[in-house]
């Protein structure tokens, strides 16, 4: 099966930074993903099952409703097929990784600062998809 077209993608892009949203944006936007933003868990939970993402990258440290929580709800509405890549800047040891990564919808854990393109990468093996041609 050829992989799919990035465009078709939806990507929900959750954190309180308004300087890595913009930069997760263009990131994404020049892989050739459709990107939405939300800047808290609350919005984020409002979000998907709005527009129905294909995947969340979902910072951790947020206010009113944090990352981990706001993965936890999403799984109890049945949003648990959502692929989330969590993100933190919060040292975290093994043992809290792996715990955060046996939430069934969370695959993916990276610690800030993050690289742009292991973003991509990881995303477009989530999702089946390759970059946008140039």
């Amino acid at each position: 099966m050829s992989p799919a077209a990035a465009s078709t993608k939806l990507v929900l892009l959750v954190d309180d930074d308004e300087t890595l949203l913009d930069l997760m944006t263009h990131l994404l936007k020049a892989e050739g993903f459709r990107t939405e933003r939300a800047v808290d868990g609350v919005e984020a939970l409002r979000k998907v099952e709005a527009l129905k993402p294909d995947a969340i990258l979902l910072d951790f440290m947020l206010p009113e409703l944090g990352g981990l929580e706001a993965a936890r709800e999403l799984n109890k509405r049945g949003y648990g097929h959502v692929p989330i890549v969590a993100i933190t800047g919060r040292p975290m040891d093994d043992e809290s990784i792996a715990a955060v990564k046996a939430e069934g919808n969370i695959k993916e854990f990276l610690l800030k600062p993050v690289k742009t393109a292991q973003v991509a990468e990881i995303l477009h093996r989530l999702l089946g998809t390759e970059p946008a041609a140039e």
